[in-house]
């Protein structure tokens, strides 16, 4: 916080200072903060607590539930064998998962089907 002191009157200057005076006043008169934590600090002990637990520290809480992943998330589905073959390169495969491939996507645009690249089992 900056206040440009230029543009203030007399006045306001001295309203200023008082302020400023008073608030140095109250944060001299106030306990040191080590005084206090080491005051709730004994408390919470007394009391069968910590202060983790009281004030919710971090690593004492549950994540909350929308942070939680998934039954799914972080699970691998595996390997699985590829269902349609790329007539014109049999070296091109797709599983059936995700976005068609640009080969399958051209040639199903041109009218044909995807059931025409099904991989014929034996």
């Amino acid at each position: 916080m900056s206040i440009d002191l230029r543009n203030l009157s007399a006045k306001e200057l001295g309203a200023l200072i008082a302020k400023a005076k008073e608030q140095q006043t109250k944060l001299a008169k106030r306990t040191p903060i080590a005084t206090v934590r080491g005051k709730i600090t004994k408390f919470a002990k007394a009391e069968g607590y910590t202060l983790e637990e009281l004030f919710g520290m971090p690593g004492t809480r549950p994540a909350k539930a929308a942070a939680r992943p998934g039954p799914r998330a972080g699970k691998k589905l595996g390997k699985v064998a590829p269902k349609y073959r790329n007539p014109a390169n049999p070296k091109e495969t797709w599983t059936g998962r995700g976005k068609h491939p640009r080969w399958m996507a051209a040639l199903i645009a041109k009218g044909k089907k995807a059931d025409d690249f099904l991989i014929k089992k034996k």
